[in-house]
């Protein structure tokens, strides 16, 4: 009987404790898919929010229009689906973020990218997306509405991917 106890004792003491069980690391490029996906959810949730309050014409499901064409797109539920869609093209834009410029740990860089990214959504695809007025004909609050969520989106893929490339940056120098 002590020797059964003694035995159940010792095969406790040989499994690892909770708290001393390391956290399972995500790999960087997880990370940088979760920015991605967190980032395009809540810029187009506050793009959502400056439609309804009249801040800009431009709605989530726009990113729907070269695919779909019922009715339900440019209703609540089409916003939105074309939110959700948001978030997942955005992880390809944390990824080339990731690829291109993760390195810099300037605010400014992410600024850029949010203005490039506004020129190749509203000059370059602009042609993709039907109900996408020109660009002079989307009105000055349109305009800087638009411009300010791209640059403030850029800004948090930015500055979130640089600062996970630094702080994995700094554990491997550590580890080493």
């Amino acid at each position: 009987m002590e020797s059964e106890r003694n035995e159940r004792e010792e095969k406790n003491h040989k499994e690892p404790l909770e708290q001393d069980q390391k956290e399972r690391q995500v790999s960087f490029t997880g990370r940088v898919l979760t920015i991605g996906f967190v980032g395009g959810l809540f810029w187009s949730l506050i793009g959502y929010l400056l439609y309804a309050l009249n801040f800009t014409k431009i709605k989530p499901a726009l990113v729907l229009s070269p695919w779909v064409v019922a009715e339900w797109k440019d209703k609540a539920l089409g916003n939105w689906i074309g939110i959700l869609v948001i978030g997942f093209l955005s992880m390809l834009v944390a990824l080339v973020y990731k690829i291109l410029l993760a390195k810099f740990k300037h605010m400014i860089t992410g600024v850029i990218y949010g203005i490039v990214l506004w020129g190749i959504v509203f000059y370059l695809l602009r042609p993709m997306f039907p109900t996408l007025e020109p660009i002079q004909e989307l009105g000055k609050n349109t305009l800087t509405t638009t411009l300010s969520l791209y640059v403030l989106y850029g800004l948090f893929i930015g500055f979130s991917i640089s600062f996970e490339y630094d702080e994995l940056t700094k554990a491997r120098q550590e580890g080493h």
